[in-house]
């Protein structure tokens, strides 16, 4: 009796499979880190659009050992920079060393630096100057190194995840705009909240060490980047992505008066791109074939609130950019679906 062959995976089982597996990955990282479902969610979403972050939290709040634990349940290569003053541009991407061969040639040779890994933690950014903190516009944006007349591609998958404490700025180094537009989502790592604490002290308290599984290997992640990228996107979402877009400039004429009047600048194109990459890595994390709105107005904030400037009268009013952009979401309407008759 002959059997009948597998039937191949549709879509749907493929999109199903990638909901399980995050939701697998969930489970191992809050075996170690309590809370912060928002934030987690949004470095998955990162990753599964090869991009890159930048947490903000005062100290204490796991930031370093929530990036370290991700690196721990996903089968990549893993390495921690502690971004101090005194650090130089080689110490991250790796320098050329002259060596002598046996015959007494001499060869320079190229020792990689830390940057060539999978995960890269760049642990407190704005604690180096802007000259070291520019060695990583290359490997983030083109994903290779120059050193020299040599030019060497980075691994695959490659993340950047850097962390900064936004309360104390003595001796400290603001990352530049250029180099903010590169993250993709400026996330805030906020307190806990009263039980979340208690399972916090009750957990690191005790002597046992949690294990994780190791869920994702790097050639797994690269096919389920390739899925995400295929979600489908409607031109519905694409002009309500526009519209939050250039409602962030003020000298469009499409700003509303509040934007002209608190904001000094806004986001660019890659904001869009951004947006859209991030609904889409939602709407697959869910399990779902294409972006809705609701993805959108889930990620609108960290991914715009590093790309508006507010002037001094926002300031003075006491509205941050995140206001700015809850107003924006508020006020911006959605696009008229087309009905067909």
């Amino acid at each position: 009796m002959s059997t009948a062959p597998n039937r191949p995976k549709s879509l749907g089982d493929i999109l199903q499979e990638f909901a399980q597996h995050r939701q697998l990955m969930q489970q191992e990282l809050q075996k170690v880190i309590v809370g912060q479902h928002d934030v987690i969610e949004q470095l998955f979403a990162a990753i599964f659009t090869r991009g890159h972050c930048l947490l903000e939290g005062v100290p204490g709040l796991a930031k370093t050992l929530m990036v370290s634990t991700l690196a721990r349940i996903l089968d990549v290569s893993f390495k921690r920079i502690q971004f101090t003053p005194d650090l130089m541009p080689s110490d991250i991407t790796g320098t050329n060393v002259l060596d002598e061969d046996e015959a007494g040639r001499r060869n320079f040779r190229f020792v990689e630096g830390p940057v060539f890994t999978n995960i890269l933690l760049a642990d407190e950014i704005n604690r180096t100057p802007p000259k070291t903190q520019a060695a990583l516009l290359q490997a983030m944006q083109e994903r290779e190194v120059t050193v020299g007349r040599q030019t060497f591609e980075l691994p695959d998958p490659f993340f950047t995840i850097a962390t900064q404490n936004p309360i104390e700025q003595e001796g400290t180094y603001p990352l530049p705009e250029a180099q903010l537009d590169r993250f993709m989502f400026n996330i805030k790592v906020g307190y806990p909240t009263a039980d979340e604490e208690e399972k916090i002290l009750t957990q690191t308290t005790r002597t046992e060490k949690v294990e994780v599984r190791k869920i994702l290997s790097a050639r797994a992640i690269v096919n389920l980047q390739k899925l995400v990228h295929s979600v489908a996107v409607s031109e519905y979402i694409i002009k309500y992505v526009s519209r939050i877009v250039r409602a962030t400039r003020p000298k469009d004429e499409t700003a509303p008066q509040f934007v002209k009047d608190l904001v000094d600048w806004g986001a660019g194109p890659r904001a869009g791109q951004f947006l859209l990459n991030g609904g889409k890595a939602l709407a697959a994390m869910d399990g779902r074939f294409s972006v809705a709105i609701d993805d959108i107005k889930k990620i609108a904030v960290p991914v715009l609130r590093h790309r508006l400037s507010t002037n001094f009268q926002a300031q003075a009013e006491g509205m941050t950019t995140e206001d700015v952009i809850q107003r924006l979401l508020k006020e911006i309407k959605e696009p008229e679906v087309p009905k067909f008759v």
